[in-house]
């Protein structure tokens, strides 16, 4: 059984436009606080405060990756679109 869509009744696909480059500066963003916040946590280290260095890269990381997880749904969620089925168009 092909899913339909709901109001016109048509077979629909879901389509993705999402490429690479379309995430490529989010990933960068995050890898640029990644190697912030590790060079923070050495240069805590360094410091003789190795119990400051461990907390601060974890809160970084921790408080980050929800930032990055909603930056990515929502791109993708933008690329993506149900649309009818242009093959089965005429067959209904």
């Amino acid at each position: 059984m092909e899913p339909v869509a709901p109001i016109t009744g048509l077979p629909y696909r879901l389509r993705c436009t999402l490429t690479f480059g379309d995430i490529y500066g989010q990933i960068l963003i995050w890898m640029l606080v990644i190697f912030a916040s590790l060079a923070a946590g050495l240069a805590l280290m360094g410091a003789s405060k190795p119990i400051f260095a461990l907390v601060g890269v974890g809160l970084i990381l921790v408080l980050s990756l929800p930032f990055l997880l909603f930056a990515f749904t929502t791109t993708l969620l933008n690329h993506s679109a149900f649309e009818p089925d242009a093959t089965t168009k005429g067959t209904l």
